[in-house]
């Protein structure tokens, strides 16, 4: 199986579904408690969610494989992106439940994690940053826009309910302030949806280490409330309320980051 799949576009805009992929290979599975099986954290449904996003000509990076065999949004150290709060991560142990992945006895070793980096984390990195590459060499100002969604109520991560909509910009650190400003218009105008900027969620390793404005590089990270599209017990896709999170909020905010990095 591909380590991941990258469809090119034309326009200055690379959108990063790091956590899309659920294959777990059975060598790995069968090291997995029951509840592990299944890969239960996966960020269901959003390549589907963000299949518009070929219409405007941005390229689509997604991977293949689950979080539970790498994570592609933790940096390859594996220091805590979020210190003194709970977390998982580069090759997690925990499920967002905070029940553990592994079998007792089965947890990885420092081996099998610099492993797992090289096969599926270092790849998929190679893409993400030769595409951004190809992108600023046609573009003065590109966007990367990392998609990510999540249970709304996961009491090991965080409390209460999440907002609707968590943008997050490595506390403005990670994107022009303009283009941070814009964005947060749009979400503000999307009134059935309940939002917040670097709230919880203020941006992974993606859109913090290829965040650089400076240079030209301007990311952005969108974490979802599942039930905004989706049915959280059974993990289904509810096409209506899909549709309208699509017209009402993802398409308008992609669209303001395509007019801001071609003004």
């Amino acid at each position: 199986m591909d380590i991941f799949t990258l469809e090119t576009g034309h326009a200055p805009l690379l959108v990063s579904l790091p956590h899309d992929g659920s294959f777990i290979p059975d060598a790995f599975r069968q090291r997995m408690v029951p509840s592990a099986h299944a890969a239960p954290d996966t960020d269901w449904h959003v390549a589907r969610l963000y299949d518009f996003a070929r219409r405007l000509g941005a390229s689509i990076l997604r991977p293949n494989h689950s979080r539970y065999v790498v994570d592609l949004n933790r940096p390859p150290d594996d220091v805590s992106l979020y210190p003194g709060q709970n977390t998982t991560g580069l090759c997690p142990d925990v499920q967002f439940s905070g029940e553990p992945v592994y079998l007792a006895g089965q947890t990885l070793t420092a081996d099998e994690i610099a492993q797992r980096r090289e096969t599926y984390w270092r790849p998929y990195h190679d893409a993400l940053s030769g595409e951004l590459e190809r992108l600023r060499a046609k573009f003065a100002r590109v966007v990367l826009w990392d998609g990510h969604s999540i249970r709304g109520e996961l009491p090991y991560l965080f409390e209460g309910r999440l907002p609707d909509l968590n943008l997050g910009t490595a506390s403005g650190s990670s994107c022009a302030p303009d283009l941070q400003a814009g964005l947060a218009q749009v979400l503000q105008g999307a009134n059935r949806y309940s939002h917040v900027v670097n709230g919880r969620f203020k941006g992974g390793y993606i859109t913090r280490h290829y965040g650089q404005p400076n240079a030209g590089v301007h990311a952005v990270q969108l974490e979802l409330a599942q039930a905004t599209y989706m049915d959280e017990a059974s993990t289904h896709y509810l096409p209506e309320p899909a549709s309208g999170l699509q017209t009402q909020v993802l398409e308008p905010l992609l669209q303001a980051a395509l007019t801001w990095a071609r003004s």
